[in-house]
């Protein structure tokens, strides 16, 4: 009985004036199976009918080893120097008003609009030794391009507008009163950063966090100009997978791609977890 009426509320909680409720989820699971779930299994297949052996074989490859670390740490610095300044960027261009203030905020969508290679030239033009920038720092020691320096910066450079485009609507949620209420309580200003603001903005910056670092473990034309692909040094797994597909060994590119997809929904797992645990904890659960 009370499993009956916990699903008849299930099922009316939200009622739509649409109707149609049937219709749209069997579009969107038929869309979701053959562009995403039917491809995936496939190769999860291909890989799997290699046998577990040579799976993990290709897999201790060290070449293999050192392209996914190089691929994930790099993802996983750039995503964390985006959330810092996609902060920063998405409070300036809510709180203040300033000359320019519509530029800036369409230059942040810039890398959405550019395509990846022409970032990639750009960014390897100005940070390579010759380069505006490279020049400049190569008397200092520091070498940007063909180093996994140079791939940090070009996905940081891609990366910002996933974290400012997500943090800055719920950044314009918040009321200004709430921090003026806050100081007049007494509040510091860090205080009312770390205390009133950021906790409001956490699965917002954890959102933007996971697809900063969901398009930098996948991203391709804008490292490989910058990165000088140098094995062991700074070789991407992407670009590992297009050499084996190259030399027609099939086999080795689906196992990187299977690793990589195992190991990027874990990671999503947890943040998307991380997220859930954070709106419970802060009140924001619908």
């Amino acid at each position: 009985m009370t499993s009956a009426r916990s699903a008849a509320r299930w099922h009316w909680k939200n009622p739509s004036v649409i109707p149609g409720f049937g219709l749209t989820l069997g579009f969107t699971l038929a869309y979701l199976t053959l562009i995403i779930l039917i491809p995936l299994a496939a190769l999860a297949w291909r890989s799997a009918s290699l046998g577990w052996s040579d799976f993990l074989r290709l897999v201790l490859d060290p070449r293999t080893l050192a392209a996914l670390r190089i691929s994930f740490s790099t993802a996983l610095i750039a995503a964390v120097v985006n959330v810092v300044f996609g902060v920063v960027a998405a409070w300036v261009l809510v709180r203040y008003n300033f000359p320019g203030r519509r530029i800036v905020d369409a230059v942040v969508d810039l890398p959405f609009a550019i395509p990846t290679a022409v970032a990639g030239i750009a960014l390897t033009a100005i940070y390579a030794p010759n380069g505006m920038i490279g020049s400049l720092l190569a008397p200092l020691g520091i070498k940007v391009a063909y180093s996994p320096l140079g791939i940090v910066v070009a996905l940081i450079a891609i990366g910002l507008p996933f974290v400012v485009r997500t943090v800055q609507p719920v950044m314009q949620e918040i009321s200004q009163e709430v921090e003026e209420a806050a100081a007049s309580l007494g509040a510091s200003r860090f205080q009312t950063i770390f205390r009133v603001i950021l906790p409001g903005l956490t699965p917002a910056i954890l959102t933007g966090f996971s697809l900063a670092l969901a398009r930098g473990i996948g991203e391709y034309g804008s490292v490989i100009f910058i990165a000088g692909n140098i094995p062991f040094v700074s070789e991407i797994a992407p670009l590992l997978i297009v050499i084996r597909l190259e030399e027609f060994d099939y086999g080795a590119a689906t196992v990187i791609a299977t690793v990589m997809l195992i190991i990027s929904f874990l990671m999503l797992f947890l943040i998307n977890f991380i997220q859930a645990w954070s709106r419970r904890r802060f009140g924001y659960e619908q």
